[in-house]
């Protein structure tokens, strides 16, 4: 299946997605990472990483190769030529550094879209250009993929962990952030990638494991695959978003609850925008209904209430509180 920046990545039959296991020695990977206005120091740091980890896992037969491909969604390209044949030189094979100028901000799930299309690979490693991580990271990533029933795995994010659950036995976990997760090329295909039609940021990466899960693979958070994500909280101990996240994670609420069979969801959320919403909150709900109104929702999945895990204003149940 063919990917696009304007993929609405229907829900597909499950006998038409690939069976696993995907892992199989020596595997090819193909990292990707969306940027916007990224400094190349940060770069520079997650590359050092990437190095490192490629080093080791060729020296012991887990990794063919790993190709790291940048998108860049800012209005002027963050790596200049001269920049970037830097770059190659001071991280030369065997990592393989690519870069597209997209010339438009095309969010996050039309940019990681639009690179997973040039993927050839057997994994996507798809991560934050601020994420460093560590030497053993995506060993550990990748070895989940020996069980036939796993679709996708996360990294553990230090200095400040996900909040969400997971089975502390298994690993098993309801979505996988994509800050830092793995998926089979061919599964992330057949899906139907990232939902660029409805996501512009946030909720992309949760739709995506919960297509995941509908056809029928279990999602592992992976303790052992540590990575430095580079996280601020305030004096009060909460996050920092900013403008940008404080919209679009608030439109996302409203269109993930809405794609994955939840009204009940859909009408609290307008309930509580409308009555108690900052300004942010209340252009996405007025967004919402332009949408609704115009015919521009998604089709609500078949079943979804199922795959879905709701938990309050939250997309899972949550260890501790931020």
């Amino acid at each position: 299946m063919g990917l696009n920046v304007g993929s609405g990545a229907t829900i597909v039959p499950k006998e038409s997605v690939p069976k696993g296991p995907f892992f199989i020695r020596p595997a090819s990977i193909h990292a990707q990472t969306v940027l916007y206005n990224t400094p190349v120091v940060d770069l520079r740091r997650a590359l050092a990483s990437l190095w490192r980890t490629t080093e080791l896992m060729i020296a012991d037969g887990v990794c063919s190769g790993l190709t790291v491909r940048y998108g860049d969604s800012s209005s002027s390209p963050c790596l200049s030529p001269e920049t970037l044949d830097a770059l190659r030189r001071e991280f030369p094979a065997p990592l393989v550094i690519e870069y597209d100028f997209f010339n438009a901000n095309l969010g996050s799930a039309g940019g990681q879209n639009r690179l997973a299309a040039a993927a050839s690979a057997d994994f996507i490693f798809i991560l934050n250009p601020d994420v460093v991580v560590s030497p053993r990271a995506i060993e550990f990533l990748l070895e989940p993929f020996k069980r036939p029933d796993v679709g996708m795995t996360e990294a553990k994010q230090l200095p400040i962990e996900h909040p969400k659950d997971f089975d502390l036995s298994t690993g098993d976990t309801v979505w996988t952030s994509g800050a830092c997760s793995m998926v089979p090329r061919a599964l992330f295909h057949a899906v139907g990638g990232y939902d660029a039609k409805t996501f512009f940021l946030y909720c992309d990466d949760v739709d995506l494991a919960w297509r995941v899960r509908h056809a029928g693979f279990r999602l592992i958070h992976q303790p052992a695959a540590v990575v430095f994500h580079d996280k601020r909280l305030d004096d009060d101990g909460g996050w920092r978003p900013g403008a940008a996240e404080r919209y679009y994670s608030a439109e996302a609420a409203l269109l993930l609850a809405h794609k994955w069979s939840r009204p009940d969801i859909v009408k609290r959320i307008l309930r509580v925008y409308d009555a108690h919403g900052d300004e942010h909150e209340r252009k996405a709900a007025e967004e919402y209904r332009r949408r609704a109104a115009a015919g521009g929702l998604p089709t609500p999945v078949p079943g979804g209430k199922q795959t879905s895990r709701f938990v309050g204003d939250a997309y899972a149940k949550h260890r501790y509180v931020v």
